[in-house]
């Protein structure tokens, strides 16, 4: 079953482009609305299908694409073109810690980011203590998160979005957080949650962390898909050349 299916996704940015004219015409043409603006391909004619119990890394040097990517796909950037079908609960966790209210405890958090993952309100009544538990900040129920260390936020982001009951999964970067045991402990999560159906992606530049999740991996240059299929070869190829 095809959890993820990409067809020809394309990402244009428009940018400002400073001219050669003076002062007063670049001042009129910002007000006026004309600007120039500068085009940027980012992604062009990307496709790619992602299976049902699938964990797929993404790799690619700066610029390649990747984050522009998984944003598209988590829904925060627009595509430019192209078709996305996404089959189930997709849950991005993108840049571990940034969407929390750091004003509000972490039980009102958890609330607040359990809704964004699509939890009703009963699952994380139901889940609470779970998650607490499995972020091993137990003590910590009634604190405000501008008192957290960024690896107790990572903890706790990384503890709700597996309780969320995910069909998609998508991490961004790193996601082995804390120390020992936990990184333990969440690699072993995701094994877990792999091996029931789940499919994840995984975009990182720490490839021995690609070689031990996943079996496929795609690699991203100049915003196109260059080589997709088993991850020791891609990887190989791309060490070879980078």
């Amino acid at each position: 079953m095809h959890r993820l299916m990409v067809k020809g996704v394309t990402k244009i940015f428009k940018i400002g482009s400073h001219s050669n004219h003076g002062v007063l015409s670049r001042t009129l043409s910002i007000i006026s609305g004309k600007e120039r603006r500068k085009k940027i391909t980012v992604l062009q004619d990307v496709s790619f299908k992602v299976d049902a119990g699938e964990c797929v890394g993404l790799i690619g040097s700066n610029g390649a694409g990747k984050s522009t990517l998984m944003r598209i796909l988590a829904d925060i950037y627009p595509k430019t073109s192209g078709q996305i079908r996404v089959n189930g609960n997709l849950v991005p966790l993108i840049g571990l810690g940034n969407g929390f209210l750091i004003r509000l405890t972490m039980r009102d958090n958890i609330y607040l980011m359990g809704s964004l993952f699509n939890m009703s309100r009963r699952k994380i009544q139901e889940d609470f203590r779970s998650m607490v538990e499995f972020a091993e900040l137990e003590d910590y129920v009634d604190t405000k998160l501008f008192q957290f260390s960024e690896g107790m936020k990572q903890r706790l982001a990384f503890s709700i979005a597996v309780h969320s009951c995910p069909d998609i999964l998508l991490l961004d970067e790193v996601f082995e957080v804390g120390d020992n045991k936990f990184r333990k402990k969440s690699s072993t999560k995701i094994k877990e949650l792999v091996e029931g159906g789940v499919s994840v992606i995984l975009i990182s530049h720490e490839l021995w962390m690609i070689e031990k999740h996943c079996e496929r991996t795609i690699w991203l240059r100049n915003g196109r898909v260059y080589r997709d299929g088993r991850t020791k070869e891609i990887v190989d190829q791309y060490r070879n050349t980078n």
